[in-house]
């Protein structure tokens, strides 16, 4: 699927993205409303992927420690490279941003999209919001000069 990933701050991100991540994670997945929204959003640099006409078909976050999260991909697009796009911006963000690794606390129904895109498992698996969950890292190169 053809979309166009940007980077945004909070500020211009929340609109965009909050209802698609309302519809996956509250609505499909039952994640309690006020776990969804926390105070990692404003300090995060937030991927938006849209189709060619303004629709927000997936989106990330990259908080300022490395840790990639709120993966969230429309329904009706999935398994057509969209994860894959928000991924990779986020990404080749934290090596520009000189950060040696990136981290995802991934459910384990999308730890084989994980480890597709060079992350590997790292300890034991645990709950986050009634969800199992495992860490997963991806190591990173230094940005190319």
């Amino acid at each position: 699927m053809s979309v166009s990933v940007c980077l945004l701050d909070w500020e211009a991100a929340a609109e965009r993205v909050m209802p698609l991540r309302l519809a996956v994670f509250v609505v499909e997945q039952r994640v309690p409303l006020e776990l969804e929204r926390d105070e990692f959003d404003p300090p995060s640099v937030h991927a938006v992927a849209e189709t060619p006409d303004g629709v927000v078909v997936g989106t990330g976050r990259l908080l300022p420690d490395g840790h990639v999260g709120r993966m969230a991909v429309a329904a009706g697009v999935r398994r057509q490279g969209v994860g894959q796009e928000v991924l990779r911006a986020l990404v080749e963000e934290a090596r520009r941003r000189g950060m040696a690794e990136v981290i995802a606390n991934a459910q384990l129904s999308a730890e084989p999209f994980y480890r597709v895109n060079g992350f590997r498992p790292d300890g034991a698996v645990f709950m986050e919001a009634g969800i199992a969950h495992r860490v997963m890292r991806r190591p990173l190169a230094p940005p190319e000069e």
